[in-house]
């Protein structure tokens, strides 16, 4: 955390360039839930309590687009093929999502309850949701009705598919299905000593799941346990395997994560997360680095090998704001850099372009796809409004912005902030 800088700006991604010790990706107003990358690694899918999912670009730290859609927080997203991502919340409601778009292609209705889970079968035809109205449905992403599962008994909270197709779901009845992937066949159901929160696929048909007593556990396809390990005091709500199976990560509330070998799940090392409760994980980069969301709102990222976390330093990124090495109030804007722009030929990102903002009515860059409260807002970006918006907050100034919550409450920072702004994105 830089020293003048107490929270994330202007819908921001930070990716910083000064050690090792500082990769984060900034831009969520809340826990981060979900995490999903895409098969070619460049990009990834987070879902937050703060009602919002954002897309990134792995190879930039840009956040390419900041998508509010659900009434809720979000607990689930996936990649999809064709550069689609999915994501579901609270609602109960799935948004199928098109690169660029700010609305849903695609919006996915049934469930009666929360959605935990989403996962992408492996030829990449369906899309599988969990819900705690203790159903499981297995959507056409081509298109028309879902199947839908029933004979869970509580909250179904992971899924996963293996090699051949098969569903498995997991829940809080303590209770792994794997379901047939032709109709009429019986499932086989698999009784654990305890409600379970996560599943992961190993080789060979094999499950590693994650439950309430800090246990994880590898099943064969039959749901038998071939081998058990405690690996936190507390539960276990996320688990990611490295596509090579060598490593598991295994994430238990406020017990950091512990790098396991999956052979024998005996602990290789534990990953420093200072004390920040993480939600969610996942592998990135073929394998070679984790990715876990916080109770912070921030994303970080550790090599797999070294167990070190990883900065400019390591991954051979530039510092995006070594251009603004001369300004003394730059330092107030280095989070918001990956999602807006200065100058008057970049464009727009995540957040549109701030280039001449002050005297622009809001809603007003051409090319940008609002939320539509924003458009129908009747507020001039002066200095005073946008210490204003830092002020209160978005939520309070500007109600139903894609913006996370997020205030500076310090008035000398809030200065240093139009100052910058005065000075790089002025038209003249």
């Amino acid at each position: 955390m830089h020293k003048r800088l107490a929270i994330p700006l202007l819908a921001a991604v930070l990716l910083s360039g000064a050690t090792a010790q500082s990769a984060e990706l900034r831009g969520h107003g809340g826990p981060v839930r979900a995490i999903s990358v895409a098969p070619d690694g460049k990009t990834a899918a987070t879902g937050s309590f703060d009602t919002r999912a954002i897309i990134w670009s792995l190879e930039t730290g840009e956040a390419r687009d900041v998508l509010l859609f659900h009434e809720g927080e979000v607990t689930a997203v996936a990649a999809l093929p064709n550069g689609r991502f999915a994501s579901a919340g609270a609602d109960g409601r799935i948004a199928i999502w098109q690169t660029g778009r700010s609305d849903p292609a695609r919006i996915l209705e049934g469930h009666a309850g929360p959605v935990a889970d989403l996962e992408v079968s492996p030829d990449g035809s369906m899309l599988a949701s969990a819900s705690w109205d203790a159903t499981v449905r297995l959507w056409p992403l081509a298109g028309g009705e879902a199947r839908v599962f029933e004979g869970h008994g509580a909250n179904v909270n992971a899924l996963a598919f293996l090699a051949d197709g098969t569903l498995v779901s997991a829940g809080y009845d303590a209770i792994v299905i794997y379901w047939p992937s032709q109709a009429g066949a019986p499932p086989v159901r698999a009784v654990m000593p305890t409600p379970l929160n996560t599943l992961v696929t190993a080789p060979g048909d094999r499950l590693f799941v994650g439950g309430a007593d800090g246990h994880v556990r590898l099943l064969d396809r039959r749901g038998e346990v071939q081998l058990e390990m405690q690996v936190s005091r507390k539960p276990v709500i996320a688990l990611a395997a490295t596509p090579d199976a060598n490593y598991l990560a295994a994430a238990g509330i406020d017990d950091g994560i512990l790098l396991l070998e999956t052979r024998s799940l005996s602990t290789i090392r534990t990953l420093d997360t200072s004390d920040v409760a993480v939600w969610s994980l996942a592998s990135a980069a073929g394998g070679k680095t984790l990715l876990a969301g916080g109770a912070d709102h921030l994303v970080r990222e550790w090599n797999v090998e070294t167990g070190e976390r990883l900065g400019a330093a390591v991954t051979g990124k530039t510092d995006p704001m070594a251009r603004y090495a001369d300004n003394p109030d730059a330092e107030v804007f280095r989070a918001c850099i990956a999602c807006h722009t200065l100058g008057p030929n970049d464009g727009n990102r995540a957040g549109p372009t701030l280039h001449g903002i002050f005297g622009r009515k809001i809603a007003s860059v051409p090319g940008y796809h609002y939320s539509p409260a924003f458009r129908k807002m009747d507020i001039v970006w002066t200095p005073e409004t946008v210490s204003k918006l830092f002020e209160l907050g978005p939520n309070a100034y500007t109600p139903g912005t894609k913006m996370p919550e997020q205030t500076i409450s310090n008035a000398e920072d809030r200065a240093a902030l139009i100052r910058f702004l005065q000075a790089e994105t002025r038209t003249d």
